[in-house]
């Protein structure tokens, strides 16, 4: 057995540049996990517009990425001219989303996607969300008897009752997260097993010229 490490996007990656301050390459992420934890498993958890893609959550684990891609540059090709340039610049955008997932699919990591759910909030604005919270703890029963070491990059305290499992279990927990984003109490269950995701800016930085 070995170590496995388990991504959580929305928690680690939240607001992007904007919020970490730099961007990743994740490329380099990906080689970091493999290369300083010896992760053989590399799962990212996200979300994914999917434009009433047809989609089967109980005959799928994940949104067929390749198959979403296709739909996605049909709709644009047969409908766009429809289309405002609003609602293009919004499909453009998702497309671009999608394309970014594929070369993650190619660095490596095992993505677990989730369509993206809108729903109104009672002010009546319009809120989007895709949380992975129970698929990553999902994964990580499901897979606890193939590792003997986990590597988390997230700091949500809901993942908490699951890692103390594991913990009880023999298994060696590792929290990888941003220090202000990092519940309490992950802080204080991990102790000297928590990394700070923020100093990883140097390695893990991504060149200007590079698209991811």
């Amino acid at each position: 057995m070995g170590t496995y490490a388990y991504v959580d996007a929305s928690n680690l990656f939240y607001g992007g540049m904007k919020s970490l301050g730099w961007s990743i390459d994740y490329k380099k992420l990906h080689t970091y996990l493999k290369e300083k934890y010896q992760a053989s498993q590399i799962f990212y958890f996200g979300g994914v517009e999917i434009h009433r893609f047809s989609f089967d959550y109980l005959t799928n684990e994940t949104v067929p990425i390749l198959e979403l891609k296709k739909y996605l540059v049909s709709l644009i090709k047969e409908k766009g001219k429809y289309m405002t340039e609003a609602k293009l610049e919004l499909l453009d955008r998702h497309l671009r989303r999608v394309q970014f997932y594929i070369k993650l699919e190619k660095f490596g990591y095992k993505l677990i996607l989730k369509p993206v759910k809108t729903y109104e909030g009672e002010d009546g604005s319009i809120h989007r969300k895709a949380n992975c919270d129970v698929d990553m703890a999902f994964y990580l029963m499901k897979e606890r008897n193939a590792f003997d070491r986990v590597l988390i990059l997230s700091g949500d305290g809901d993942f908490l009752p699951v890692l103390k499992f594991l913990r009880v279990h023999k298994k060696e927990v590792l929290i990888l997260a941003r220090g202000p984003r990092t519940a309490r109490e992950i802080k204080q269950f991990a102790g000297d097993k928590f990394r700070d995701f923020e100093y990883l800016r140097e390695l893990l930085s991504r060149d200007n010229d590079k698209d991811l």
